[in-house]
C-alpha cells in the first residue's frame, strides 16, 4: 500500500523539500495559532463568560498547553504501533471537536473544557510531526530542518494576533474558533494527499503498557535526552509566563489597545529571524555550542535590565521594553530547535515515543512555571524579566548537567 511507503520510496509523488517544510509547519502551528490568535479576545471572553479575576483568563492560554502536554505521551506510542498518519487523523479530529464546543460555549468552565480538548487533540500533530521528521533526518540535519519548521511556524505568531484582531473588527469572537475548525480542516486534507507515510510496517511496534513504560524508562534515564529535554522546558517555561501576560502587558501596562497585534507580531519575528539563523549555523558550529550561548546571553540581557525595570517602577519606556525582549526571544529562537534536537539524538530507534516523552515533559513542565509566572503579574514587567533570569539561569545549568559524560554506573551510559 502507499501509505506503508516511506518518503524516499514515494519521492515522485511525495512533497519536496520546501513543500514538505511548510507542511510540517503548518500542522505543528495549530497550536500557535490556537493560542495567538485567541490573546486578542482574551479581555472579551473573560466578559462574555463572567470571568472575575482578570488573571483567570490566562487559563484560555494554560489549559490548551496543558491538554498538549498530556496528549504528546499518547500519540508517539499510538503512531509506532499504527503510523504516523492515523495518530495525526485522530488528533486534528480531537481538535475540532474541541473548536466546536468552544463556539458553542456560555460559560467559562466550557470554554475550558473545549480549550483542553483542543490541547488535546493538537497534541497530535504537534508529536507525531516531530517523529516524521526523525524519521527521515537525525542530528544536525534534523536540527537545521526544525530549525526551518520553526522559521515558517514563527509567521503564525506574527499573523494570527493580527487575524484575531481583524476577525473581531467584523464579528463576534467565536467566529475566531470557527476560523480554527477551517484551517485544521485544510491542513488534515492537505497531509492526507500529499504526505505519504514515513513508518514503513517492519519498523513498527505492537502497543502494549509494558513497551510504553520501558520506552519511557528508556528516555528518562539517558542523561542527555532528560537533562535537554528539562533544559528546554524550564526557559519555555518563561516564554509561556509572556505569552498568558502578553495582552495584559501590552493592552494594560502600555495602553496600546488595538495595537497589541503588532508589538507582539514584532516580537514573534525575533524567534523566527533565530530559528533561520539556527538553521544556517547549526552544522557548522553543532547544536550544543549555540545553546550554550544563547543561553548565557539570555541570562545577562535579562539581569541587565532588572534593575532598569526597577528604577522605572516597573515600566520602562516601551522601546527599552521592545529591544529587550527582541533579545531574549532571539535567543528562545535559537534554543527551540536545538534543544528538542540534543534530546532526541540518541533516540532514533522509538522516535515516536521519543518525541512523546520529550515534548510531553517539555510541555507540563513549561505550562506549571508559565502559570506562576503569569500569576505574578501586577501592572508591570519586573516579574516577566526576573524570571527570565531565573530560568534561563537554570535552563543553563541543566544543560551544563546534561552535557557531562554519564558515570559508567549510570542507567544512560549503555544508550
Amino acid at each position: 500500500m502507499a501509505t506503508d511507503r516511506t518518503d524516499e520510496q514515494a519521492a515522485g509523488r511525495g512533497p519536496a523539500f520546501a513543500e514538505f517544510v511548510v507542511l510540517m509547519a503548518l500542522m505543528i502551528s495549530l497550536v500557535a495559532l490556537s493560542i495567538d490568535a485567541m490573546l486578542p479576545a482574551l479581555g472579551d471572553i473573560g466578559r462574555d463568560l463572567g470571568v472575575a479575576a482578570a488573571n483567570d483568563t490566562q487559563l484560555v492560554v494554560s489549559v490548551l498547553l496543558l491538554g498538549l502536554g498530556l496528549g504528546q505521551m499518547v500519540y508517539g506510542p499510538v503512531s509506532d504501533s499504527i503510523g504516523r498518519k492515523p495518530a495525526i487523523y485522530a488528533g486534528v479530529a480531537l481538535y475540532i471537536l474541541g473548536c466546536g464546543l468552544a463556539v458553542l460555549s456560555q460559560d467559562f468552565a466550557t470554554m475550558l473544557a473545549g480549550r483542553l480538548l483542543q490541547g488535546l487533540g493538537a497534541a497530535g500533530p504537534r508529536s507525531v510531526i516531530v517523529a516524521v521528521v526523525r524519521d527521515r533526518y537525525q542530528g544536525r540535519a534534523m536540527a537545521r530542518i526544525m530549525s526551518l519548521v520553526m522559521a515558517v511556524f514563527i509567521l503564525v505568531p506574527v499573523l494570527a494576533p493580527i487575524l484575531g484582531q481583524g476577525v473581531m473588527a467584523v464579528a463576534h469572537w467565536r467566529w475566531i474558533f470557527g476560523l480554527l475548525l477551517a484551517l485544521a480542516l485544510v491542513g488534515l486534507v492537505w497531509f492526507a494527499l500529499r504526505q505519504p507515510e514515513t513508518l514503513r510496517r517492519e519498523r513498527r511496534r505492537p502497543f502494549s503498557p509494558l513497551r510504553v513504560a520501558l520506552a519511557v524508562r528508556e528516555v528518562v534515564t539517558h542523561r542527555a535526552a532528560l537533562g535537554h529535554t528539562v533544559a528546554g522546558g524550564i526557559v519555555f517555561g518563561a516564554f509561556v509566563g509572556y505569552l498568558n501576560t502578553s495582552a495584559q502587558v501590552f493592552k494594560q501596562t502600555y495602553g496600546l489597545g488595538d495595537l497589541f497585534p503588532f508589538y507582539f507580531g514584532g516580537l514573534a519575528l525575533a524567534i523566527g529571524a533565530a530559528s533561520y539563523v539556527n538553521s544556517r549555523l547549526v552544522m557548522r558550529f553543532g547544536m550544543r555550542l549555540l545553546s550554550v550561548r544563547a543561553q548565557v546571553v539570555l541570562i545577562a540581557v535579562s539581569v541587565a535590565f532588572v534593575p532598569v525595570a526597577a528604577l522605572a517602577g516597573g515600566v520602562p519606556p516601551l522601546w527599552a521594553t521592545m529591544a529587550y525582549m527582541a533579545v531574549s526571544f532571539f535567543c528562545i529562537g535559537l534554543l527551540m530547535g536545538n534543544l528538542q534536537a540534543l534530546a532526541m539524538e540518541h533516540l532514533g530507534h522509538i522516535a515516536g515515543t521519543a518525541a512523546a516523552v520529550v515534548g510531553s515533559l517539555q510541555t507540563l513542565l513549561s505550562v506549571v512555571l508559565g502559570i506562576l509566572v503569569g500569576r505574578a503579574y501586577d501592572g508591570t514587567v519586573l516579574p516577566l524579566v526576573v524570571a527570565f533570569a531565573v530560568l534561563g539561569a537554570l535552563s543553563l545549568a541543566v544543560t551544563g548537567w546534561a552535557g557531562r559524560p554519564p558515570s559508567p554506573r549510570s542507567p544512560s551510559s549503555t544508550s
